[in-house]
Formats: C-alpha cells, sequence, structure tokens
C-alpha cells in the first residue's frame, strides 16, 4: 500500500534559486530560513517546549526535482562528479521520494500574529518553498556519533576566500551569507574554466562570480527586480 505524507509546514529561506544552496546543512551559519506552519498545524500546542532545544531536525523533500531518477547510482561533487556511488551510499537529491533530512540552529521562536507560531532557524541548507513533513528536536546524546565513519564524505569540504571585484550596497548581513555560499564553491566539481561567469539568486540580491583556483571573485551584486 503506497505511503502518503501531509506537508506540516513550508520553510522559507534566503536561497530562492536551487544553485548555490550549501550541500550540506550548517556549512553557511548565516543562512537563514523561516518555518510557516499549514493551518492545520498553526497551533502554539504543537511546538510547546521547542524552545528548550538549540536544533532540530526537519524532514523535507527535494521539491524541485522534477520526477525521481531511472538510475540507483548518481556522481557525488565531492569525488569531482566523475565517479558513480550507489543513490544509497550519498545525500544526492535524486533519489526516491526526493526526501532528505537536515540539522538547522532554532534562534527563535514566534508566538504572537496572524502566522504564528513560526519558527526562526539558521544554517539552512535548503531552497525556498521547501515543503516540511516533520520536525523533531536534535538530542546531543543520541543523534552525535564522535566516532563514526563518514566515507568520502569524512572531512569538512574546504572553505575557499571570497573577494569583491565590483562596489555594491549590500547589506552586511547579506553580504555575509553569500561570502559563506560562495566559499562552499557551489559551481559543480567537473566546472573548471577560469572565464566563466556564475550567477545565482541569494536573499533577494542577484549575484555573479567566477571562480579561480585562489578563491571566487564575485563581479556583480544587485537587489533582483
Amino acid at each position: 500500500m503506497p505511503a502518503t505524507l501531509q506537508t506540516i509546514a513550508t520553510l522559507r529561506t534566503c536561497y530562492t534559486d536551487k544553485f548555490g544552496v550549501p550541500r550540506q546543512s550548517g556549512l553557511v551559519p548565516a543562512a537563514w530560513g523561516v518555518i510557516e506552519f499549514e493551518p492545520a498545524f498553526r497551533r502554539v500546542e504543537a511546538v510547546r517546549g521547542i524552545e528548550e532545544f538549540s536544533h532540530l531536525w526537519l524532514i523535507t523533500q527535494f521539491h524541485l526535482v522534477g520526477k525521481e531518477p531511472a538510475s540507483l547510482t548518481v556522481r557525488p561533487p565531492r569525488l569531482g562528479g566523475n565517479e558513480k556511488r550507489g543513490v544509497f551510499a550519498t545525500r544526492s537529491p535524486f533519489r526516491p521520494n526526493r526526501l532528505t533530512l537536515s540539522v538547522v540552529k532554532l534562534e527563535r521562536v514566534e508566538w504572537e500574529g496572524d502566522q504564528a507560531p513560526r519558527l526562526f532557524v539558521s544554517g539552512v541548507d535548503l531552497v525556498d518553498g521547501t515543503p516540511v513533513f516533520d520536525i523533531k528536536p536534535y538530542i546531543r546524546y543520541a543523534d552525535s556519533v564522535p566516532d563514526a565513519r563518514s566515507g568520502f564524505a569524512d572531512e569538512v569540504p574546504p572553505s575557499i576566500p571570497v573577494s569583491w571585484e565590483c562596489d555594491s550596497a549590500v547589506p552586511d548581513e547579506v553580504r555575509l551569507i553569500i561570502d559563506q555560499s560562495l566559499a562552499q564553491q557551489p559551481q559543480p566539481a567537473y566546472h573548471d574554466e577560469p572565464d566563466r561567469l556564475y550567477a545565482t539568486e541569494i536573499a533577494g540580491w542577484r549575484v555573479t562570480w567566477l571562480a579561480h583556483e585562489d578563491g571566487a571573485r564575485v563581479q556583480s551584486c544587485e537587489p533582483h527586480r
């Protein structure tokens, strides 16, 4: 019998374009999100006590992946995009059911207002409009395994320097998100053309950059119209 999932909330984030979204949660601490509950779950009693926890698990879906893959192998970016691995040995969005699991930091709870309760979180790795199927508190003693092995993803991916070669009126808090996002090298691993201009939208700003061996170089950053 097919299983069905009910959307309990929608995650609004600073990433309106899926290109540039961090590949894992927590890699861009400044990346913000707001969890807005569906009317049936928009009740204070549903989140009572959640403010006692610093981090949350979000069970969501890669809703912008158009269809489920025919193949059960993928090419992880951490391996340069050229080596295949089984889909269940990766965190690729191209997977059956397109489900994902993210840990986010709970910044605050909005208890009053027409949309209350709302959860303000950070460290997100999801695009704006992501459907949320469940929320669970992160439990340190149960969810952290210090001596776990992580295969080909055992180390934190290296960050690269980000320099700005343009003048921009981008607010400091947005610039921080852009810097942290581009430092994670969001461009495909198999792209190595130094003159290729990349572009995405982050927190309402359209940013373009060049990816060089010595870091990312921002070429322009303008409000999205």
